[in-house]
Formats: structure tokens, C-alpha cells, sequence
């Protein structure tokens, strides 16, 4: 007899008629013969084939690999490409005049709709770096120092103008909240080489000469996915994650003791129910545990060196947009799919020059001491990092020195695992306004990502109330101009 014969009885009440039809499609002779030929196979083998390590549903995959996993650094609050990557002299010389109506007639426009509306020249110089004497904006010396490793796309445009919107658009191809993000997306396809940590894992941090934007989680959500594929968010200050130490008076054994029953009575719920979060939180138990060792060990980056260090300009536990890179690439050496960093306050309405001369102190070292760390380490070359913000900013002034959201035209760039280094792709207009040259949007961008992965984007889909829902929506295309 069991000795919790209430437990079988709750289990017996629970069953779905999904797990009912699920298991009598399988044939009585079928089970029978399992059964005989070893009795617990039935119990446990449902849950253990879902509980076992990811391995992806691209398999195999689509294409060669040229890249393994993906570092998104992610500038939130809208960086001006006139003020970091993409120069316009003729911008320079009408400052303080009228806007022409021809740039802007018809267009979408954020809060500047219905103002006078008048040309704002670049607020910092720019200078040549690099073999082909690419041009970028002076305060970014660190990153024109290896600009020959990368691919600056100039003429990137999205659909949506205002933040949390272009956010969800950038991280997840739509404006509708409640959709898998491109992490989720990606470790759904490929699963992740680490084993003791998250395979999407997210690190935030806050710098200053902007206005603070929130970021929410549901921008690294898995959406309409299983939630085993949402991000992790680790902490730069304080406890990494919340909750996950051993509690006061608990040895670890007593708390892998914990975990062990926690998922056997799971397992035992799920062979009834059989319902896929279950299996999400019997892996993410399992998960939780292993973290306990492993994310103390990733976050001490003192056993990095002096050297290493002062390359990133960071020190240790200050929570900098400089750790959290030197944190990517202790992740990316560890097998984590998808690394995702999100350094604020770029959102410049008022005080553009000042805001953008922080920005440039707080990132251009660091962008240049990732890509030169992993290069050295052989990581690059199976390593895609991007570097992007929601949007970019307006060629006309707000509140005389500042810039509003601009969606039509501004620049990102890449680096690493299949791009092709050390190029300028796609243009905009002459005032900074429009991509006219090459134009790429963010669908565009995704289905890119994923090629490197190996993946063809039109077939990574889910089937959700009906329709097959994907990254990429209806659209995207691979932008080939930029492959190695």
C-alpha cells in the first residue's frame, strides 16, 4: 500500500483527457510488454525523456553553423547614430535651419509632431579609423581600434517609435507583448553546451547623462514557449539571483536531498497531468541546485587578473556595463547560449552631447575589450556579438539640445562568427533621416542571427491558436551583403 494513498488518489482526480487519450494511443499490448519487461519504465520514462538535458528541435540543423552563440548588447533607450557611427556633414552645416518638408512629409514622428521642426548638427567630431578609414564619432577610440573586425550597418530601420514597443520588436519581431524573445527562440532550436548554468542569460546595468528607462522582464520571457527557455537575469550588485543560496543551517546535501523529493513528487504528477511546466520546473530544480556552485564561481571575476582588468576597465562586483562584458565572456566560454546585456540611460531628449560623452565613457572601452578578449581566447570566430539599441535618434532638436525617437534610420553594428569584418553597410540620407542604401529592418536582422546559428528562420515556428508563430513573423530576409 502507499504510504500517502491521498497523493494517489489526488493524482488519480487530476488526470487530463489530453494525458488520458496521450497514453491509451499507445497501445495496451504495448504497455504491457513494458511493463513486464521492467515496471518502473512506465512510471518515470515520460518525465525523464522531458527532464533530460535540451538538445533543440533543429536538429540537424538547417546550415552550417558560423557561429555558436549570441552576445546582444543592447542599448536601451535609443543611442543617436549621428552622434556614434554615421557622420552627416550637410546635417553640420544646417544646423539651426528649418527642416526641409521633403525628409519628412508623411513620416512617423514620436513627441516632435506638429513642432517647428529644425535640423540638429552632430554635437561631437568624428574621425577615420581602420584599414578602410571608416568613420566614427571621436569619443569612441577603443572601439575604432578594432573597428576592422567589425560590420557597422548604417541603415537599420523598426516599425515601432516609442520604447517598450520597439523594445518587444527588437527582442521578440512583434509589438504584441507575449512573445518568445530571440534568447528564448534560440536555445528552444539549439539548447545550450553549459551545464550548470542557464543557457539565456540576461545582465543589466545602469549608467548616467540620460533618462533611466525601465526594462521588464517580459523582454527576455519565453512567451508562448515552455518557461524553461525564458532568460536569467543575474544581478551585478548583491546576490546574483535572489533566493538561490543554501538557506542558514542547510548543508548542500540536505538541500540536494530537498530537490531530489520535490522532483520525484513532480515526476509523479507530471506522468499524470502531463503538463510541459511541470517539466520545466523539475528542470529548472535541478538547474537552481547546480547554479548554486557554478554562478558564485562565474561572478568572482578577481581570479581574472590585474591584466584582464584593466583591459575592461572594470573591478570586481561594481555592477558596470565593463563587468557585465568581462561576465559574457566567462559565460560564453562556459557554453551559454544566448547572453543578453542591457546598459541604460541612453534615452537623450535634452543634453545629447553630454549624455552621449557618458555613454562613451561607460561602453567604448569594455565593446573593445570584449571582442579583443575572445579573439584572443579563439572564441570570436564562433562568437556573434551585436550591438543595437531600440531605435536611434532624430536628426531634428528637442528642446533645442536634444534628440526625439527616430525609427526610419539609424545604425547598429556586429562582430565575430560568420560577418564580414572591417565593413560599412547600407547608407542613410544625406540629413541623417531615412535608410536609403541597402535598408535592413529587424526581421531582416533575426533571420540573419539564426543562419549563423544554423537555422532557417521560415521553419523555427511553434503552432499557437492556429497559426505557426515565429521570430520572424511573415517577414525577414537574410541580409547576405553582410556574411562572411
Amino acid at each position: 500500500m502507499s504510504p500517502h494513498p491521498e497523493l494517489g488518489q489526488f493524482l488519480a482526480q487530476r488526470q487530463t483527457r489530453r494525458a488520458f487519450l496521450g497514453r491509451t494511443s499507445q497501445g495496451i499490448g504495448a504497455l504491457a510488454l513494458a511493463s513486464l519487461l521492467n515496471p518502473t519504465l512506465l512510471s518515470g520514462a515520460a518525465a525523464a525523456a522531458r527532464t533530460s538535458k535540451w538538445t533543440g528541435v533543429v536538429n540537424p540543423l538547417d546550415y552550417p553553423w558560423k557561429t555558436k552563440r549570441v552576445i546582444w548588447l543592447s542599448m536601451a533607450g535609443g543611442p543617436s547614430h549621428l552622434e556614434t557611427f554615421d557622420y552627416k556633414p550637410k546635417l553640420a552645416k544646417m544646423h539651426g535651419e528649418p527642416m526641409p518638408e521633403s525628409f519628412t512629409a508623411g513620416k512617423q514622428i514620436a513627441q516632435l509632431q506638429g513642432q517647428k521642426l529644425v535640423c540638429f548638427g552632430p554635437q561631437h567630431g568624428f574621425k577615420k579609423f581602420g584599414r578602410n578609414g571608416t568613420e566614427i564619432c571621436e569619443l569612441f577610440p577603443h572601439i575604432g581600434s578594432v573597428i576592422d573586425d567589425i560590420c557597422l550597418i548604417r541603415s537599420m530601420t523598426t516599425e515601432a517609435i516609442n520604447h517598450d514597443p520597439a523594445h518587444m520588436f527588437m527582442n521578440t519581431g512583434s509589438q504584441i507583448a507575449g512573445r518568445p524573445s530571440m534568447g528564448a527562440w534560440t536555445t528552444y532550436g539549439l539548447g545550450s553546451e553549459s551545464e550548470d548554468l542557464p543557457g539565456f542569460v540576461v545582465l543589466t546595468s545602469l549608467g548616467k547623462g540620460g533618462q533611466n528607462q525601465p526594462i521588464a522582464a517580459r523582454q527576455w520571457a519565453a512567451g508562448l514557449l515552455p518557461s524553461r527557455f525564458q532568460g536569467v537575469h543575474l544581478r551585478g550588485n548583491g546576490d546574483p539571483v535572489l533566493y538561490l543560496g543554501t538557506p542558514a543551517g542547510v548543508t548542500h546535501a540536505q538541500q540536494k536531498d530537498v530537490v531530489d523529493v520535490i522532483n520525484a513528487i513532480n515526476a509523479k504528477y507530471d506522468t499524470v497531468v502531463d503538463d510541459p511546466e511541470i517539466s520545466t520546473r523539475i528542470v529548472q530544480y535541478e538547474m537552481a541546485f547546480k547554479m548554486q556552485t557554478s554562478v558564485p564561481a562565474l561572478m568572482d571575476i578577481k581570479a581574472e587578473g590585474t591584466k584582464t582588468l584593466e583591459l575592461y576597465g572594470c573591478q570586481p562586483g561594481d555592477g558596470s556595463f565593463a563587468s557585465n562584458c568581462l561576465l559574457a565572456r566567462r559565460l560564453a566560454e562556459r557554453g551559454v547560449r544566448f547572453i543578453q546585456l542591457y546598459h541604460k540611460d541612453w534615452d537623450h531628449h535634452g543634453a545629447v552631447k553630454e549624455g552621449i560623452a557618458f555613454k562613451a565613457q561607460e561602453t567604448d572601452r569594455a565593446c573593445m575589450a570584449l571582442i579583443t578578449d575572445l579573439k584572443q581566447r579563439g572564441l570570436l570566430e564562433e562568437t556573434l556579438i551585436v550591438w543595437a539599441g531600440e531605435f536611434g535618434r532624430s536628426p531634428m532638436s528637442q528642446g533645442g539640445d536634444g534628440r526625439d525617437h527616430h525609427n526610419a534610420g539609424f545604425s547598429i553594428w556586429l562582430c565575430g562568427g560568420g560577418i564580414k569584418p572591417g565593413i560599412v553597410y547600407g547608407a542613410t540620407d544625406e540629413l541623417g533621416y531615412s535608410a536609403i542604401e541597402s535598408p535592413a529592418d529587424v526581421h531582416d536582422l533575426h533571420a540573419t542571427m539564426l543562419r549563423l546559428l544554423g537555422i532557417e528562420h521560415t521553419k523555427l515556428s511553434v503552432k499557437f491558436q492556429g497559426l505557426d508563430v515565429r521570430l520572424t513573423g511573415i517577414a525577414g530576409n537574410t541580409i547576405e551583403g553582410i556574411l562572411a
